[in-house]
């Protein structure tokens, strides 16, 4: 069966291939793009939408019958859920939770996790939150 990436109803395989694309377009803007709105705000949005694809790439939202499983899976609540690990992870920022877990040396972990708290960031993954209930909104 073909993946039908533009459907009204993706699947599984769908969100991977989308995470695939914002990943290599995060990478991208990380390794180009200077230091700005591109890089500071844009790369934030879409990690949020990178993250919600990642998770609905791995976690099934219907089962084998075709029924609705775990209601955390569905759109508004998964974006949700993304929205408050990003949160989650920016406040790590902010009490300095790379250096508290011992990976302060680790260039990869300060990379992930980060090392700097900025609330605009807050607010760019709130725009990606809105980006993905929007969309949600526009197909149902």
């Amino acid at each position: 069966m073909p993946v039908n990436v533009f459907s009204r109803q993706p699947d599984r395989k769908s969100f991977l291939i989308y995470a695939v694309l914002l990943f290599v377009i995060e990478v991208l803007i990380a390794r180009y793009a200077p230091s700005g709105f591109i890089r500071g705000f844009v790369g934030d949005v879409l990690v949020v939408l990178l993250l919600f694809c990642m998770a609905r790439s791995v976690v099934p939202v219907m089962n084998s019958k075709g029924h609705l499983i775990n209601r955390l899976c569905h759109t508004p609540w998964l974006a949700l859920a993304v929205l408050l690990f990003a949160f989650t992870i920016e406040f790590g920022q902010y009490w300095g939770l790379v250096d508290k877990l011992g990976l302060g040396g680790n260039r990869l972990a300060r990379i992930v996790i980060g090392s700097h708290f900025d609330p605009l960031d807050l607010l760019a993954f709130f725009v990606g939150y809105l980006i993905l209930i929007g969309i949600y909104w526009k197909r149902h």
